[in-house]
């Protein structure tokens, strides 16, 4: 009997609070990734009213097995575990239980405030932007699923603010050219632009430093607009241009620019400003009606005139700088953070739901903050 209450008593916690960061509508756990924690002998604990906004009620969590709680200090002053989807403000921190776990996209380097609530409350944070970019850690990226949400609102709100049809269309009053679209970057979020668009019937192209993307690009769909400029590097990673390089790049862009009717910019660097490849020359130099999305507006924006959180007329070039565009889909973009969160959590649990660190374990190694010794 005293075996089975210690086994009890060591079953881990989990516990989620309503988000508070402005405009933030994704939840860190959803009623599908809590049924799971609970299958795998965790207790899962919830503020009332965590899921409203991303369209998931108290009453499918209770249903999968999670207990409400009136107050998010209660939770936090109750669990183990602590999944979030943005990091918590350091008033949020300092109510977290001595010693618990945090997984969320943290950001600790980014606010000093933040870094020194988790480090004074003890707690073992996992940032997870740090995570490892290796094959074993694509079910947990959080980058990678919430860039696929991110590049296709872009697309819509590219559509949306157009003064055209993005398809060609033969009616009775003539027919109606597509529109050109050009996706700068080839990541997620410029990948799932250019196949986005490319549904919605434009004429895409995409853009990238990288001659190896136009592959993935072509692919979907699209064309690779080849500048004549190359930046492959060695191991995959594109070298750095020399000025000369680069100023034939921007040349030969603004060239090309002129007869664009939409960019959709997604070029990002983690923990970096974006680079700016659009400049306030090149977008003076588009046609009237035409726009720019900058899915990079977040961390500086890809076009000099880019005003994060704004949408701005320039000469008649509409220049939009949407801010956390993955929120504006929060159902789907938190059954994907959530499946995430749950994937990487799994890892810190043992086969009776008790917490256990593995620390020879590179995703848990690489990621946590700070980072640990080599023992």
């Amino acid at each position: 009997m005293a075996e089975a209450s210690a086994g009890a008593a060591a079953k881990v916690v989990i516990g989620s609070v309503r988000e508070t960061a402005p405009g933030e509508r994704r939840v860190a756990l959803t009623p599908e990734t809590c049924k799971k924690l609970v299958a795998a002998g965790a207790t899962v604990r919830i503020e009332r009213g965590l899921g409203l906004a991303a369209h998931q009620p108290d009453s499918a969590y209770v249903d999968a097995g999670a207990e409400l709680v009136d107050t998010a200090d209660a939770v936090l002053a109750q669990a183990d575990i602590v999944a979030c989807v943005q990091p918590p403000p350091a008033a949020a921190i300092a109510s977290i239980k001595s010693g618990a776990v945090l997984v969320g996209m943290l950001q600790p380097q980014a606010d000093a405030a933040r870094g020194e609530a988790i480090q004074a409350r003890g707690l073992v944070a996992f940032p997870l932007e740090r995570l490892p970019r290796t094959t074993r850690a694509q079910a947990m990226d959080i980058l990678s699923s919430q860039a696929g949400m991110a590049g296709y609102k872009a697309v819509l709100i590219a559509a949306q603010l157009a003064p055209k049809f993005f398809p060609m269309l033969t009616t009775a009053a003539g027919t109606i050219r597509p529109s050109k679209v050009l996706i700068i970057g080839a990541g997620v979020a410029g990948l799932q632009a250019v196949a986005t668009a490319k549904r919605l019937g434009a004429q895409v192209e995409g853009f990238d430093v990288r001659p190896e993307t136009r592959e993935q690009i072509e692919s979907l769909g699209g064309k690779f607009l080849d500048l004549g400029v190359s930046a492959a590097g060695e191991g995959g990673y594109a070298r750095q241009l020399t000025d000369e390089e680069r100023a034939l790049q921007q040349q030969r862009l603004a060239d090309h620019l002129k007869g664009v009717d939409v960019i959709v910019s997604t070029a990002a660097v983690p923990g970096r400003p974006a680079p700016k490849i659009i400049s306030a020359a090149m977008a003076t130099g588009m046609k009237p009606g035409s726009v720019i999305v900058d899915l990079a507006a977040e961390t500086g924006g890809n076009c000099e005139l880019t005003r994060p959180g704004e949408t701005i007329d320039h000469g008649g070039v509409t220049i939009a700088g949407p801010l956390n565009l993955a929120s504006s889909g929060a159902m789907h973009a938190s059954d994907m953070f959530a499946r995430n969160v749950f994937n990487f959590v799994s890892l810190l649990l043992d086969k009776q739901g008790a917490l256990h660190f593995d620390w020879n374990d590179e995703l848990l190694a690489k990621t946590v903050w700070p980072e640990r010794a080599a023992s």
